[in-house]
């Protein structure tokens, strides 16, 4: 598995990191299943809640990696044509430490809360925060611990709804992979209005069993030329996607590699003064022709870059003008047919991004599994305290 045995895997505990990581295809196909079960039910609960009321604001929100799920799904989700819907995502730490900036009494709410674990001290927070002080609140958690509070909570509320995902996305291991992918799936499948989206997905899921068997091959050839810092970068919701692909490697390298992400053009105001020579760029290249012109634009002025910069491009089908300019190419969808849009691409570049930073943490002697024995991160966040607010 991504070139590691099953000793490699043991001796450096990565062993659930990365069946997680590649087992995501198969989760997918079974996360898209669970939702065609209860595609009925669950489109019936929206739009009880959207026939009732002139505007409903959707807010999806998570902590750390679940947070970036919401950031990831907004953009796409919102550009659906939904009038009657409004998509934000604010994470639960943003909610939870300033609620009145970002929770309103007299706008009809549903609050999506993406959790794997269901305990997070944020997520239960915001929900009691929102149940508090929202006249007309609903939830729809989507998680992946049938025993989590959240799931437990809200069992025979009326105004809630649980989703579960396929019990192989309950992580085992510390970084979120096959749960945050998993949850994705089932969110866009609940709140899309695209018809055609289970076919869709079929297509990713198709083209990603492919990737994860071939993946390594680049991630090797990455890894060899050695880097202390990795910048990813993207557009739109690419840019968005670009934060956790920065979290991954920070996260299972335990702080050693310094990652950060940005969007193609915001990368020139100031973050570019990060770049190195050991340094390594990953651009998530959009599949819309004309968002692309802008991804290309940055590679091509990191190629002509002074300092030894080696650039990694993430592209939908293959491209001779990125191939030009890129140390590395890497195209994702082997079909004759685009995918479409940006968040389908996410479900196949976050491949890259996981199967590098587990290799990294590998070579670097961390393990993968607790990459923070000494407990100064933890699977379930520690440590927060929930202080007690009164709305005026």
């Amino acid at each position: 598995m991504f070139g590691l045995t099953q000793k490699e895997l043991e001796k450096g505990k990565a062993g659930h990191t990365a069946q997680e990581i590649y087992q995501q295809p198969k989760v997918w196909n079974k996360a898209l299943h669970i939702f065609a079960e209860r595609k009925e039910e669950i489109h019936n609960f929206l739009h009880a809640i959207y026939s009732k009321h002139e505007k409903v604001r959707v807010i999806l929100t998570g902590a750390g990696t679940s947070a970036f799920a919401g950031d990831i799904l907004v953009p796409e989700l919102q550009k659906q044509d939904q009038e009657k819907v409004q998509f934000e995502a604010i994470a639960t730490t943003d909610l939870v430490s300033n609620p009145t900036n970002y929770i309103f009494k007299k706008v009809p709410t549903i609050l999506v809360s993406f959790a794997r674990s269901g305990n997070s001290p944020e997520s239960l927070a915001a929900v009691k925060l929102a149940t508090d002080r929202i006249d007309h609140f609903y939830q729809v958690n989507i998680t992946c611990n049938p025993e989590g509070k959240l799931a437990v909570n809200t069992k025979d509320d009326k105004n809630s709804l649980t989703i579960l995902t396929p019990e192989e996305a309950h992580d085992q291991g510390f970084a979120m992979t096959s749960s945050f992918t998993s949850m994705m799936v089932i969110c866009y499948l609940a709140f899309s209005k695209d018809t055609n989206a289970g076919e869709k997905l079929q297509t990713v899921i198709t083209n990603g069993e492919k990737f994860i068997e071939s993946v390594v091959n680049t991630v090797d050839a990455v890894l060899e030329h050695g880097m202390d810092r990795i910048v990813y970068l993207g557009s739109g919701s690419l840019g968005k996607f670009a934060h956790e692909a920065a979290l991954k490697m920070l996260e299972l390298s335990a702080g050693k590699v310094v990652a950060v992400h940005e969007s193609s053009l915001g990368f020139r105001h100031g973050p570019k003064s990060i770049l190195n020579d050991k340094s390594i760029v990953v651009l998530f290249m959009s599949q819309d022709a004309y968002t692309q012109k802008y991804d290309l634009d940055i590679l091509k002025e990191l190629s002509g870059e002074p300092k030894d910069i080696k650039t990694v491009a993430l592209t939908e089908m293959d491209n001779e003008e990125v191939s030009q300019y890129a140390n590395w190419t890497v195209s994702v969808n082997n079909s004759k047919q685009s995918l479409e849009n940006d968040f389908y691409l996410s479900l196949l570049y976050v491949v890259f991004a996981q199967v590098l930073a587990l290799k990294k943490s590998i070579q670097l002697g961390i393990t993968p599994d607790n990459p923070s024995p000494d407990g100064s991160v933890n699977r379930v966040v520690q440590g927060v305290t929930i202080y007690p607010m009164t709305f005026a």
